[in-house]
């Protein structure tokens, strides 16, 4: 997959963007006349909208600001001034809607949204084999809805855009429950067009086992459970997919699309623009041969204290301490899940986890509530880390043990912010940081948008 994914975005990233509102024109801007008309175009445009997912504005920095600085996870690091004040204000629920990094979120996120909406206006009028058509119109389908999923739970009423946007068009906000409702329809779709699995060079690309996971987390952000029991429990008995024995084994370049993996942002080093930002990003000051580490998305205080005694997810996750190029012992809380050896500055090979196996089954207790297989679930989960298991007796509500639970399971993979809303508990986790006086559930549309869209409604 990452040597496809580059070979055929050559075609694509040569050409430019448009600069409209939320950029909803295509991310090629080659005449369509020229384009869209064999089998192998649609190759390359599903291909460019795997890349945007690459995006500084997406996954490469704009989700994990807005789904793990944003919550008690990670905060902006040591620096505050200049570039790090943007972060510093999300952390601290202090930003505005001149926010940059909000705006290129939003704005990389509807790039992504276009591409796909022009791959799914224009494939139904090619002839090609019904095998590949479905997979792609699949991908397509999957790709734009983890984009709409990130902008919905950050910004809630949103304009949701499933037509190639025409100069003059009027943009309407809708609901975050609207979004959410056509996410079903659409990832209930690609899950039937997806295969179980590739092989060979396409390893990477969105199967049904991604579908079905984003689906299910659709499903219970909506209250909807019991329908996220079924389709949690299909992933379980039919799509193949098992917890590695060692959560270690779970990161590192040579971990890649595992046996757990079950969606994952393929990012590929050697200086041809395709390499991701996380090492240089996470990594404290001086820790690196190569470049520089800002110390960004540092772990929290209350995340290091987080894990129990013996969790062997610690290690692999965060340190608190590092040894710097003199050899001396360092004290500096940093993000280690997203560490590489790099040739070159923020040219890191290292992938993007968007859904593993053990979120599934901590999703399946979630839907359950609290019962005895549920815990069975979290214990297995807990288990594999070195933990022993806990019950009904065990301290603390149901509720409360499963957050948890996803914390330290889950840390740095963009699944806390949304969680904590899921669960109803921003206010009351994140107000504990001694830092904040008060949240928002949604961040400001950026201010640009409002500029263009009188129409449009700030939060």
């Amino acid at each position: 997959m990452k040597r496809i994914l580059y070979i055929m975005l050559c075609t694509v990233l040569a050409t430019g963007c448009s600069e409209d509102f939320t950029d909803l024109a295509p991310i090629s801007n080659r005449n369509e006349a020229d384009f869209y008309n064999e089998p192998e175009d649609f190759e390359v445009a599903i291909n460019a909208s795997y890349a945007g997912l690459q995006s500084t504005g997406t996954y490469g920095r704009g989700y994990w600001t807005m789904f793990e600085m944003r919550s008690d996870n990670t905060d902006q690091g040591p620096d505050a001034t200049g570039l790090a004040r943007q972060y510093t204000e999300i952390n601290s629920f202090t930003e505005d809607a001149l926010n940059e990094q909000i705006t290129s979120a939003w704005s990389d996120s509807y790039r992504v949204i276009s591409n796909c909406n022009v791959i799914l206006d224009r494939i139904s009028e090619i002839e090609m084999d019904a095998t590949l058509k479905n997979r792609v119109t699949g991908e397509a389908l999957f790709i734009r809805s983890l984009v709409y999923y990130h902008l919905a739970i950050g910004f809630g009423n949103i304009p949701l855009q499933l037509t190639p946007y025409v100069s003059g068009d009027e943009l309407v906000q809708v609901d975050q429950n609207t979004v959410l409702e056509q996410l079903v329809t659409d990832l209930t779709t690609a899950e039937g067009n997806l295969p179980v699995s590739y092989s060979g060079s396409q390893v990477g690309k969105a199967t049904k086992g991604a579908a079905a996971t984003l689906l299910a987390k659709v499903l219970l952000t909506m209250g909807d459970n019991g329908a996220a029991e079924t389709v949690l429990r299909r992933i379980i008995s039919d799509y193949g997919y098992e917890l590695l024995p060692n959560y270690s084994d779970l990161w590192g370049v040579s971990n890649e699309n595992n046996a757990e993996s079950i969606f994952e942002v393929q990012y590929i080093s050697g200086g041809i623009g395709q390499g991701s930002l996380f090492t240089n990003d996470f990594s404290p000051s001086t820790d690196l041969q190569t470049g520089s580490g800002f110390g960004r998305n540092r772990p929290t205080i209350s995340m290091l204290e987080a894990y129990e005694d013996g969790d062997l997810r610690f290690e692999p996750s965060m340190g608190a301490t590092y040894v710097n190029l003199e050899g001396e012992v360092v004290e500096a809380r940093h993000v280690r899940k997203y560490q590489s050896d790099l040739a070159v500055e923020n040219d890191s090979d290292i992938n993007f986890v968007v859904f593993r196996y053990a979120d599934v089954l901590l999703m399946l207790a979630e839907a359950l509530g609290e019962t005895p297989e549920s815990y069975d679930l979290i214990n297995e989960v807990r288990n594999r880390a070195g933990l022993p298991d806990i019950d009904a007796t065990t301290p603390g509500t149901f509720e409360e043990k499963l957050l948890h639970e996803r914390r330290v399971e889950l840390a740095f993979e963009n699944h806390r912010w949304p969680d904590l809303k899921r669960f109803g508990a921003t206010a009351k986790v994140i107000e504990a940081e001694d830092f904040i006086t008060s949240t928002k559930e949604f961040f400001f549309i950026p201010q640009r948008e409002m500029d263009i869209n009188p129409n449009f409604n700030q939060n």
